[in-house]
């Protein structure tokens, strides 16, 4: 298990099936194995930029990245969906 729980993290892909985009920022909230060895998962919590969580969604592992002290937070708007 790479990062641990309860940690910010970055999107380091677009995920556009979740409308989100690389750079997006998350809580780390669990590790989820793959039931037959495959590549494992994290769950995310995504919220806004008021801090009012608004989905949770699960990504692979190689799709999270650390943030780094030398990164910045931005703010973009989120599309709706349907």
């Amino acid at each position: 298990m790479g990062i641990a729980l309860y940690q910010r993290v970055a999107l380091a892909v677009d995920e556009p099936e979740l409308n989100l985009k690389k750079g997006d920022v998350a809580m780390l909230v669990d590790h989820v194995p793959h039931p037959s060895g495959g590549e494992n998962g994290y769950v995310l919590e995504i919220f806004n930029a008021l801090g009012e969580s608004i989905t949770t969604v699960t990504v692979r592992e190689s799709h999270v990245e650390p943030l780094q002290a030398d990164e910045v937070l931005s703010v973009r708007h989120m599309a709706k969906v349907g």
